[in-house]
């Protein structure tokens, strides 16, 4: 049995990023950084004078593509293989730490990570999700590592667009409803069922303050909610998986979102709004009364989550492709962890109702 909780340290303090030499130079004396463009242009000069100080060269920056995808990944690994860099150091949201872990793997490196957003937990898992190059989920990889060390500058978090944080209180939440589906497959262990004891605080923690946290972005100061939901998101979310790990893993709602990524329209849609709304889809599938699905889309409604379609840009689907989403999404990896066996026209059926149920209470709530 092999366990893996989360990364091996985790720190997250107000300007944290300026004594960021302090932590990395025990992992050796040069770095290659990479990200996204913005991340990279919000952390490097900071970085870069810290690694500095404590005698640390960072010889690289590097885009790190864009996408999570194989291609990128292969020409990371090209370009830095033959490098003499000690330690690799990633920034960004989850797309740029999955594609990263991977890279690391492959060339046995430690891994710093520096999230610019609180938007999914990528930062605390073993495991990489990956794309095609157009931004369509292909799979799960098992072939990356966790973190050695997570470094998150509540600052930075505080200043980037609240979106992102809405979309990890999203994508967070799916945690309690796919691990209470997830786990009925399994025998009970210590670890599956401190997985699901996780799953139900994080549930909580997010109901009692995810707007609170929301408001305090809104409103530039960094709060104790803020702070709370920020490991909530990175950290404590990412332990659900780690301690329950196949057993605890994505169910419905995250192979929805990989389903409704076909649609490119989706794509300006963040990875965290479309799995909120695939939690009302798989919450239909289990037979969820609508009063209860209404209780959480008021929820939604508070923090600023998605609950239709057409507020992820989806509208008119045709007969079509009503069909390709319903035979893709029940091909992903994720839904083989329902309780039952899904199929295509579950899928359609689901995605409707949720759709449908959203509507009646879209008044007054934004299309994205």
């Amino acid at each position: 049995m092999k366990v893996t909780v989360g990364p091996a340290q985790y720190f997250r303090d107000k300007g944290l990023l300026e004594d960021a030499g302090t932590y990395i130079k025990n992992f050796g004396k040069t770095a290659a950084l990479i990200g996204g463009h913005t991340s990279r242009e919000i952390v490097e000069v900071s970085l870069r004078k810290s690694l500095s100080e404590h005698g640390i060269s960072l010889k690289h920056s590097l885009w790190y593509g864009g996408e999570s995808s194989e291609s990128n990944i292969d020409r990371l690994v090209a370009e830095l293989k033959a490098e003499n860099i000690d330690v690799l150091i990633v920034t960004g949201g989850g797309k740029a730490i999955d594609t990263v872990k991977a890279v690391a793997y492959r060339l046995n490196k430690p891994l710093v990570a520096i999230p610019t957003i609180a938007a999914t937990c990528a930062a605390a898992t073993p495991i990489s999700i990956l794309y095609s190059n157009e931004g369509e989920f292909i799979g799960i990889e098992r072939k990356a590592k966790a973190p050695d060390l997570v470094m998150v500058d509540t600052e930075i978090i505080m200043k980037a667009p609240v979106r992102f944080l809405i979309a990890g209180i999203g994508d967070t939440l799916a945690k309690y409803f796919e691990t209470k589906s997830s786990v009925k497959k399994a025998t009970p262990t210590a670890l599956n069922q401190t997985a699901i004891a996780i799953a139900g605080q994080v549930y909580q923690t997010l109901l009692e303050i995810g707007k609170e946290a929301v408001t305090s972005i809104n409103a530039q100061r960094v709060t104790k909610e803020l702070e709370d939901v920020i490991d909530t998101v990175i950290l404590v979310s990412g332990s659900v998986s780690g301690y329950g790990g196949d057993d605890c893993r994505t169910a419905g709602a995250h192979a929805i979102y990989s389903g409704l990524t076909i649609f490119p329209e989706v794509h300006e849609t963040y990875h965290g709004e479309i799995v909120a709304f695939g939690i009302l889809a798989q919450l239909c599938m289990e037979k969820t009364s609508d009063d209860e699905l209404k209780t959480l889309i008021s929820y939604y409604q508070e923090v600023g989550l998605p609950f239709t379609l057409k507020q992820m840009g989806i509208m008119n689907l045709t007969d079509s492709q009503w069909k390709k989403l319903g035979e893709i999404t029940v091909t992903i990896e994720d839904m083989a962890n329902m309780p039952f066996e899904v199929t295509p026209d579950m899928v359609i059926e689901a995605v409707r109702q949720a759709d449908q149920i959203g509507n009646t209470m879209l008044s007054g709530s934004p299309v994205r």
